[in-house]
């Protein structure tokens, strides 16, 4: 039997992916890309923009008609809105909160669904394999299903998403790379931005245990991982909701880099998203001091308006944000930035939208999420008009997608003749070619058919540029055993 995932949205849901792949694997399932072949398939939701949504209503009246030919089993999962659940509710088969995947197997059983390791038993004599992060002591029974009259029986299970996180944060992951690995440090935001339905979906702030984290990330990198990101709805903000009794982020970085300086490895560690109310100096200066923190910071934006900084619910102006700006320069002069936007929030007029062009011009990011807003139900904002029209917002997009190229290219121009360290990340569109990113997440490619650097690091010489693209030639490689080809 067969299982495919649909994963929508940040690198969050991707890492919870991970672990969902690895609790339906434990049932006996095969992965398959070819959604046409699955027997249980699911989506990894993301309730951020319309857009994601849309593309999980197209998933879903697609396989339903499917049900019509032969048996399959539905589910949604990830960040859930409640005004989307309801709707989800009659569409679904199974639909449960993140927090909750280790009952999924059970789920699936009061279904009505035999898994394949099931299938396998005969006379007791093969027992089913324990789920990781399952207590096997649980009583299954106690938990409050909502049996809707919609879905007459189907089990759903929606308790809240701080009880059980810890749970789900033990789940083994199915790491979808071999170099390259997300490690969740905290759940959850308190920020309450008037755009954003993360607070609604994920519930406030959880903070892992750091030991668990670093335990983590230290069996990733002895396995060879050369790329690792610590995620997190607003990663600075760990520790803050256990004061006195776990890290801070910046102490959780500094024994991170404390290590990868001990260890003799080779590795990058990032982070995201972090929110520019708790960027602190002391995490930018830990930064410097080691060489395993990657020198990219994302920091995201939204707007370069006060007003409608405020109308956001940001807790951070322009100047605030130009005040971290320069720190990032004077303890982390060779760092990238990155960050996020929003084009046609609620009211805002071309001037306000032209202060937002004006700190693009200042900040020169070398990468922009930039999206056009849209209302999600739920968030603060949707109670407002969405009174910038669409063709606004579009031209809005086209403009800032144009000076971020411009940047893109004098930056990486400025690169032309210096020699950079690359993590190679696979095969590039060009033929002949191979492709992966510096420290700064810039994109290099370089002439080689040698598929075996790929998750390796090299040294390449940069000899053109392009707006969000790099080319060189391959110089060194770091792996003594690999030889150029």
């Amino acid at each position: 039997m067969k299982y495919h995932l649909v994963t929508l949205g940040c690198q969050m849901n991707k890492s919870d992916s991970e672990r969902i792949a690895s609790v339906i694997e434990g049932m006996g399932y095969n992965r398959t890309e070819d959604e046409t072949a699955a027997d249980l398939l699911g989506i990894i939701a993301c309730s951020v923009r319309q857009k994601a949504i849309d593309k999980v209503y197209t998933k879903i009246h697609k396989w339903n008609t499917w049900k019509k030919k032969r048996n399959l089993v539905t589910f949604i999962t990830g960040c859930v809105l409640p005004a989307d659940r309801e709707k989800f509710l009659t569409l679904f088969d199974l639909i449960f909160q993140i927090s909750e995947l280790k009952y999924f197997p059970e789920m699936l059983r009061t279904y009505g669904v035999v898994t394949p390791y099931s299938l396998l038993r005969e006379n007791d004599a093969i027992k089913e394999p324990s789920l990781p992060g399952q207590n096997e002591e649980f009583d299954f029974t106690t938990l409050t299903f909502d049996h809707k009259k919609t879905i007459a029986g189907r089990p759903v299970l929606m308790k809240s998403p701080e009880t059980r996180i810890m749970d789900f944060w033990h789940v083994e992951p199915h790491y979808q790379s071999t170099f390259e690995a997300f490690i969740p440090i905290q759940n959850g935001c308190d920020k309450f931005c008037t755009f954003c339905a993360v607070p609604y979906t994920r519930g406030r702030e959880y903070s892992r245990p750091g030991d668990e984290i670093i335990g983590e990330l230290k069996d990733l990198v002895l396995k060879g991982y050369k790329s690792i990101t610590l995620l997190g709805q607003n990663v600075n903000s760990y520790g803050l909701d256990k004061k006195g009794e776990e890290l801070s982020f910046a102490e959780l970085l500094k024994k991170i880099g404390e290590w990868g300086q001990d260890s003799g490895k080779e590795f990058w560690v990032y982070f995201t998203s972090p929110h520019p109310r708790d960027m602190s100096e002391d995490v930018l200066q830990t930064i410097s001091k080691y060489d395993c923190l990657a020198k990219q910071i994302h920091l995201p934006i939204q707007s370069g308006d006060d007003k409608i900084l405020i109308k956001m619910n940001r807790n951070h102006n322009l100047g605030d944000y130009r005040n971290i700006v320069r720190s990032i320069h004077t303890y982390l002069p060779n760092a990238t930035l990155f960050t996020d936007i929003i084009v046609g929030f609620t009211g805002e007029s071309d001037e306000q939208f032209m202060n937002t062009y004006k700190a693009m011009e200042e900040f020169r990011f070398n990468m922009a999420y930039i999206a056009r807003y849209s209302p999600r139900p739920g968030a603060a904002s949707s109670r407002w008009d969405d009174d910038v029209p669409y063709a606004v917002k579009k031209k809005r997009l086209h403009i800032l997608s144009q000076l971020l190229q411009e940047h893109s290219l004098l930056y990486n121009q400025s690169l032309i003749d210096t020699t950079c360290k690359v993590l190679v990340t696979g095969s590039d569109r060009k033929k002949g070619y191979l492709s992966g990113h510096t420290e700064g997440r810039i994109i290099v490619r370089f002439a080689s058919k040698n598929d075996s650097l790929i998750g390796n690091f090299v040294d390449v010489t940069i000899t053109s540029a392009a707006e969000f693209a790099v080319e060189g030639d391959l110089v060194k490689i770091h792996n003594e055993t690999l030889t150029v080809a």
